[in-house]
């Protein structure tokens, strides 16, 4: 599947998406940091860009309990379709909008 959103964007709704698990936790930021052994300088500054190590987001998924969430999203999963051709070719193919018995 091709994804429109650009890596930045991306960066920024999964920052603001941790913000609000903590938030839903009534976690301050001192608070997850703590549990999730990661510096609060590094917190906040992911809350603020979406910039952070893999190690430092996953020890903050796993303080809020979102740690096997994050492993099955990454699974690899079956392509829907073989190549972009395949693609191609199924949206120029025409539907039939009607029977052909009378």
């Amino acid at each position: 599947m091709v994804s429109l959103i650009t890596t930045n964007r991306a960066m920024e709704k999964v920052a603001r998406n941790v913000r609000a698990h903590r938030l839903l936790r009534d976690l301050t930021q001192a608070g997850l940091a703590d549990r999730a052994d990661v510096p609060i300088a590094t917190l906040k500054k992911f809350e603020r860009t979406g910039r952070i190590s893999l190690e430092s987001f996953l020890k903050l998924e796993m303080a809020l309990g979102n740690l096997d969430l994050i492993v099955e999203a990454t699974k690899p999963k079956e392509p829907e379709f073989a190549s972009i051709d395949e693609v191609l070719k199924t949206d120029a193919e025409p539907k039939r909008k009607r029977g052909t018995r009378k």
